[in-house]
């Protein structure tokens, strides 16, 4: 990241990323909200989800793996915090091992060992903005640190997770 990147970020650290779908809200909020759907377009391109278990409520979780190209395992869960329908998803997200216990990040020991995670959904004229905030959460300096530089690979990552949501309503829609 560059000096002119660190003074972009936002106060808090966060990263902010959104995109407009060409599908009404309560279609995006299902695809975001129910198992039988997030296994089939979360993660980055080129991965495979799996989901294990999903309890959609606040004290929930959604426990999942994504297999990516020659067969490495990234396991993940978000804990629901806030659950506001249609309107709002807060949980959260932290790497974990295959039984659902907190876990660090695999390739980044000093990864934020929870990210606080926040979907907003929007409907304005039949599509639907879906804003993501991320913000460590009871990190160190040194995670917050890490995290405010990594923003250039997370915008990577969801933009090609969100690609694949995109494709996959229109799929839904068909």
């Amino acid at each position: 990241m560059t000096p002119q990147d660190a003074s972009a970020l936002p106060a808090d650290g966060a990263f902010v990323i959104s995109r407009v779908f060409d599908a009404p809200r309560d279609l995006v909020w299902k695809v975001c909200s129910e198992p039988e759907h997030m296994g089939r377009w979360f993660g980055p391109v080129g991965c495979v989800g799996r989901v294990v278990k999903m309890d959609f409520r606040p004290g929930g979780m959604y426990h999942f793996c994504l297999t990516f190209p020659g067969g490495m395992e990234m396991w993940a869960r978000f804990v629901y915090r806030e659950i506001v329908p249609r309107e709002k998803i807060v949980y959260l997200h932290s790497f974990s091992d295959d039984k659902g216990g907190l876990a660090r990040h695999s390739m980044s020991p000093v990864w934020p060992l929870e990210i606080l995670s926040t979907f907003t959904f929007t409907e304005s004229a039949g599509k639907t903005t879906l804003t993501i905030n991320w913000i460590p959460y009871n990190a160190s300096d040194e995670e917050r640190k890490v995290f405010g530089a990594s923003h250039g690979d997370m915008r990577q990552g969801w933009s090609g997770t969100l690609d694949r949501l995109a494709e996959y309503l229109m799929k839904s829609r068909a």
